[in-house]
């Protein structure tokens, strides 16, 4: 099963290139946010719709993606489809919302106090069962509500292009289910996140990985642990929730994510590099 999309000329030989020219999207001037060493527009949305198009599981949904710097600013917003009703128009913030809910709360070996072990990303798909009454990071998804005079800002009618409103601001919000990554450069530095939304939340998490191993930022080897119990894909989504007979559910590692209708085979994604 495979999204329809119109054919953009792009090349993918594009895709895999690891230092980022100007961006595009108005940031190319040096004011520090880090936009500039991220992909541009056409470069988020050329990996976007490949890693959409190679996905079989979820619903067959177009979708949005958010790329964010490692302030949580907006550095650019794409969508699938042919336009942006082509999408549900919720996920756009939805899509950013993960993108900074992943930056936030992810680390390089910058943040490894001793010196010694792996930094820590965690996907939002890694938070669902943590937030949860009785959780270890229950309340997290209320601590950076998001800016809704940055998110909701128009014209309406650029959402979505590389003039999107919401780039160069920041967006906030703290999203727990499926398609938020953290970006690691070559040199397994974080220097951002990206964000999908549009289908379920198990599909969001597939094409999310995708899309960021497809933009060649996912350098997380050897020096970016994570919660999945998977070396080849540490902040790979968990699927560990059971229900006992009491009809309690819960996660056997306490970073577990409900299973979606159609979901795939998180083992198969693609190993980090």
């Amino acid at each position: 099963m495979h999204r329809r999309f119109a054919v953009l000329g792009v090349s993918v030989a594009l895709l895999a290139v690891s230092a980022w020219a100007d961006n595009g999207n108005g940031n190319s001037n040096g004011n520090g946010n880090g936009c500039n060493s991220l992909p541009s527009y056409n470069q988020l949305k050329a990996a976007l719709v490949a890693a959409t198009n190679a996905e079989s599981s979820g619903l067959n949904m177009n979708m949005w993606g958010t790329i964010v710097d490692r302030d949580g600013i907006v550095c650019a917003i794409a969508f699938t489809g042919t336009d942006r009703g082509g999408q549900w128009p919720g996920s756009r913030v939805i899509s950013a919302q993960k993108a900074n809910t992943a930056n936030a709360f992810s680390l390089d070996a910058s943040a490894v106090s001793n010196g010694n072990g792996l930094a820590l990303a965690l996907s939002t798909a890694n938070l669902y069962s943590a937030v949860q009454p009785g959780g270890s990071l229950y309340g997290l998804q209320a601590s950076n509500p998001v800016d809704t005079g940055n998110a909701y800002q128009g014209p309406s009618s650029n959402f979505g292009t590389s003039n999107d409103p919401l780039v160069g601001s920041k967006v906030g919000g703290v999203n727990v289910f499926g398609g938020g990554l953290a970006l690691y450069d070559s040199q397994h530095q974080i220097v951002g996140a990206v964000g999908v939304s549009g289908d379920t939340s198990c599909a969001d998490h597939f094409i999310a990985w995708r899309t960021r191993h497809n933009l060649n930022l996912d350098h997380l080897a050897g020096a970016i642990g994570g919660v999945s119990g998977d070396t080849a894909r540490p902040d790979n989504i968990i699927f560990d929730i059971t229900t006992n007979i009491y009809g309690i559910s819960s996660s056997a590692g306490g970073f577990g994510h409900p299973r979606c209708i159609n979901t795939g085979d998180a083992s198969l994604l693609p190993a980090v590099q």
